[in-house]
């Protein structure tokens, strides 16, 4: 097989399974645990005061993203001591399958239950992420890295929009279950089905990653009898020391701390913000399924804006995105409105999530790309803690969650100061000194 017909086999599998394990952020994390959690799983606690559901949400939003966080940071170097990634993205990927099958066993009042199998899912997708995004400088070149990761992020809305949507259908078809809690009819059986079709998605559309993509990169040393976390701590001292011959990498991680935490906080939180303030369940679901189909074409197009003007001002205008969207979430008061703004996140959160997945990439060696795309995904996994814990502390302090929707204009506006600071052609000559 010619060599560029290799590597077009491996950026296909690579982009593949961004459309498998979007599934888990379109259906679980986005559009139905949420709503199920406020009216299923936490359905008592939810009488006892209008917000509190959604504030319990945001805190084990938060406490999934502390564990995320610390695992990242041990078994970032690591994959790269041992050449792991795909050994690792392997564990990670079938633990997200496992557990987000599962949660179609979870019933009224089960809100421990559906926590524990959601933060272990999400453990498995997010910590599957630093590995599966370090394979991405070894699978495409450096001319082809923007491009191949808006693909990734183009084919994830894809996959996810079309399982969404076969979702929806079944929310819409099933019969429906009256709650002790809320008197009208409403979709259990059909979300129990959705919860346990993304881990048939996601284990199916996994597949061609792990018979094509060879391992790559890393230092091919044994794992037999190392001990983890002090083999990390060595490795991550290290690199924290070499950090100053990558100040624009680094620079850029504090960046997209900020803006990273209220893109996640908006995933996490605006279907049970919008469950909170009235608007119905089909009203929330089919506005993301706008979000997905929009968020295709716009992730193609922001690949080609950051090929005009940059990757960097790309991301900007994303950002000044966020913050508009920000400010119309906290008048929002009707469906149409939700469906406006999630209209309207399609528009910039592909692109933006995908051209910061790879000017980072262009700025670090490969040699350290697992390492790296720790300390990258370390930043959004610390970030999604403190975004999620405000929201809710805020919910819960004030007895509405609208008030929290505001604290995310805060890290759009600092994310974006931080990273007009960065010198990305500066951060790129450094990266290619090493190798």
């Amino acid at each position: 097989m010619a060599k560029s017909d290799q590597q077009t086999r491996w950026i296909n599998a690579w982009c593949l399974y961004d459309w498998a394990n979007s599934a888990f952020v379109t259906t679980i994390m986005a559009s139905f645990l949420p709503i199920f959690f406020r009216k299923v799983s936490a359905g008592p606690l939810d009488q006892q005061g209008h917000a509190l559901a959604t504030s319990l949400w945001g805190y084990i939003s938060a406490i999934s993203m502390l564990l995320v966080a610390t695992l990242s940071l041990i078994l970032g170097p690591v994959a790269d001591y041992g050449s792991a990634k795909k050994r690792f993205l392997g564990v990670f990927a079938g633990l997200g399958i496992l557990f987000s099958s599962l949660l179609a066993l979870t019933g009224y009042g089960d809100w421990l239950l559906t926590a524990m199998f959601f933060i272990l899912a999400e453990i498995g997708f997010a910590v599957g992420e630093v590995f599966y995004d370090a394979m991405l400088p070894h699978v495409a070149g450096p001319e082809k890295m923007h491009e191949v990761s808006t693909r990734g992020y183009a084919l994830g809305y894809m996959g996810g929009g079309i399982l969404l949507a076969l979702n929806i259908l079944m929310l819409w078809i099933l019969p429906k279950t009256v709650l002790p809690s809320h008197p009208e009819p409403f979709p259990l059986l059909g979300m129990k089905l959705s919860f346990l079709s993304v881990g048939i998605w996601w284990a199916v559309f996994s597949i061609p990653l792990f018979l094509f993509v060879p391992e790559m990169g890393g230092e091919g040393h044994s794992l037999q009898q190392t001990h983890y976390v002090s083999l990390a701590l060595k490795r991550l001292k290290n690199t924290f020391s070499e950090l100053k011959k990558y100040r624009e990498a680094f620079l850029f991680i504090l960046a997209f701390w900020f803006y990273n935490d209220g893109i996640g906080t908006i995933i996490k939180m605006a279907t049970a913000y919008g469950d909170e303030i009235g608007i119905g369940t089909l009203d929330l679901v089919c506005a993301l399924l706008l979000t997905q189909l929009i968020g295709i074409p716009f992730s193609f197009l922001f690949g080609k804006i950051a090929q005009w003007i940059g990757a960097k001002k790309a991301i900007l205008v994303g950002l000044l995105g966020y913050f508009c969207i920000t400010l119309g979430g906290f008048f929002m008061a009707k469906a149409w409105h939700f469906w406006l703004l999630a209209g309207c996140v399609g528009v910039v959160q592909g692109g933006t999530q995908a051209l910061s997945r790879s000017l980072f990439g262009s700025m670090i060696p490969k040699s350290k790309s697992a390492e790296f795309f720790a300390f990258y995904n370390i930043s959004g996994k610390f970030a999604g803690i403190l975004g999620p814990a405000v929201f809710g502390f805020i919910g819960q302090l004030t007895g509405t969650s609208r008030v929290g929707i505001l604290s995310l204009i805060f890290f759009f506006l600092v994310g974006g100061i931080l990273l007009c600071l960065v010198d990305v052609e500066k951060g790129k000559r450094i990266a290619e000194e090493p190798e």
